[in-house]
């Protein structure tokens, strides 16, 4: 079994409840196993889009599906609970993405872990950093580390 990391977010409507909605999904699904859930946080949008704040955490996985699979359910959970790809950075009801995969480092069309943009973003190293400190992002440093580099 492999431990994976998955960001998680919402900005529209009932974000809780759409949060809720998606661990729900993710517990259910064959293959994957919800170890640990971080807290969640207000947070600000990022991009040149106006809209509202997002409420984002962090959940730790077991699984025992190849990285793509995962991704491929992450996205199907998205479709089930409304998810609409209108614009990039734009507002969504659920945001799943997948952050980090063991020690794998990815790099094919529609597929990059760890997530490209994981070291530059407070709002998911920091749900991360609460479930795992010491985690090192493959190619990249610490969680810990990489969170202190951003303040």
């Amino acid at each position: 079994m492999a431990t994976a990391f998955v960001g998680i977010g919402s900005n529209m409507g009932d974000r809780e409840a759409h949060l809720r909605g998606a661990l729900d999904l993710l517990a259910a699904e064959p293959g994957i196993e919800i170890v640990t859930v971080s807290q969640l946080r207000e947070t600000k949008p990022v991009g040149p889009v106006e809209q509202s704040d997002f409420l984002n955490g962090a959940v730790r996985l077991s699984t025992d599906l190849p990285p793509r699979q995962l991704l491929e359910r992450l996205l199907a959970i998205e479709a089930r609970l409304g998810r609409v790809r209108r614009e990039r950075f734009g507002p969504r009801t659920i945001d799943l993405d997948l952050l980090v995969y063991g020690d794998e480092i990815v790099d094919e069309p529609g597929l990059t872990l760890p997530h490209p943009r994981l070291h530059e973003r407070r709002f998911a190293l920091e749900p991360v950093a609460e479930l795992a400190p010491d985690l090192v992002i493959p190619g990249r440093g610490t969680v810990s580390a990489l969170l202190s580099e951003l303040k």
